[in-house]
């Protein structure tokens, strides 16, 4: 076992910051239901997209898109979802890789993906479309996160709270993960409602936006005003708040972690899994920093007509897991464990 895996046994202690995390919370309490779930009566095969650069949660045997092994799936999720497959009557699955992040918890409405993986954060505001419509709905939460930030060795005593953080710091973040979004919370960069505090200036290729307060500026994991989808820095407007660089096109996933080793950015705010996995493949070279209080839960997406089939499904997350007993660091230590559950006293029809 590697020797960092006492950390993430500790117990974590729940904030909550609003409706999107009370939600989360309502979505995982399945324990006290008082009706059975709806389970497929015939054969059904679900194509299962997920997202390939988040090593070690989901990710692709190899990282080119036009590489036969690319929808090879590997991690956590895929072999949870390989004993779900196993335990699921009525259900197999068939998976696809899908390179990119944005918005992809919504493409289990789309034809060609009926459910979506990826270590997707489960919030409310991600079930809904750019016009508001519900158009998915999430499983159980099947694995707990919260965020970190991770820096070089040197800097661990320099940036070890996010209240260290200054405008002479850059964080690197993905555009539309809860990563970004906690980071500009805590920060004070945007306000209760994910609007960008007036005197931000936003770089984007089509030029240098300054937010005036207003809704026209806002920033949520999981929309974004069209002026600003494709930001690519943040200025923050007092000394106080970092400076945020979006390095989705320039990088990708993998790419920030060279970014930090070059001195292009000074901390990438990420989910604790990431950031430990990457301190540890670094051989010291990264540690990990600012653990925020406040968890977040990830599942899994499927249509929004396909409600009764999540339900069945969350039965079967909530056997595997034992109830979120059983998460990634029992998996990181025995990545059979989801298998040891099938093959002992499985719960099928």
């Amino acid at each position: 076992m590697r020797s960092y895996l006492f950390i993430l046994l500790i117990p974590l202690i729940f904030v909550s910051s609003g409706c999107e995390h009370e939600y989360a919370r309502h979505v995982i309490a399945h324990e006290n239901a008082e009706t059975a779930a709806t389970c497929p009566d015939a054969s059904r095969v679900l194509n299962f997209g997920f997202y390939a650069h988040f090593p070690p949660i989901s990710y692709a045997t190899d990282a080119d898109p036009t590489s036969p092994a690319f929808n090879t799936h590997l991690g956590y999720e895929a072999d949870l979802l390989t004993a779900l497959d196993a335990i699921m009557e009525g259900v197999t699955f068939t998976r696809t890789a899908i390179p990119t992040w944005e918005d992809i918890w919504l493409k289990s409405a789309e034809p060609a993906y009926d459910m979506i993986g990826g270590g997707i954060t489960i919030l409310e505001s991600r079930t809904r479309d750019t016009t508001g419509q519900p158009r998915i709905v999430f499983t159980a939460g099947h694995i707990t996160f919260r965020q970190t930030l991770l820096v070089r060795a040197a800097d661990a005593e320099r940036l070890a709270t996010h209240a260290a953080l200054t405008s002479e710091i850059r964080v690197g973040v993905v555009r539309g993960t809860t990563g970004e979004t906690r980071l500009l919370e805590l920060m004070g960069l945007v306000n209760s409602n994910n609007v960008l505090i007036a005197g931000t200036r936003i770089e984007t290729p089509d030029g240098t936006f300054v937010g005036d307060g207003t809704a026209a500026y806002t920033i949520s994991a999981a929309q974004v005003s069209p002026n600003l989808a494709a930001r690519q820095h943040l200025y923050p407007p007092t000394e106080q708040m970092p400076q945020v660089v979006y390095l989705n096109d320039a990088f990708g996933n993998s790419g920030m972690l060279e970014a930090l080793a070059a001195g292009q950015i000074d901390a990438i705010a990420r989910g604790e899994i990431g950031n430990t996995e990457a301190a540890h493949g670094s051989h010291g070279a990264f540690v990990v920093t600012a653990f925020d209080a406040q968890e977040e839960y990830g599942g899994f997406t499927l249509a929004l007509e396909d409600a009764d089939l999540a339900a069945c499904i969350d039965e079967k997350l909530d056997y595997l897991t034992d109830n979120r007993k059983i998460g990634y660091a029992a998996w990181l230590a025995d990545p059979s464990v989801f298998m040891k559950r099938v093959f002992n006293n499985s719960p099928r029809e």
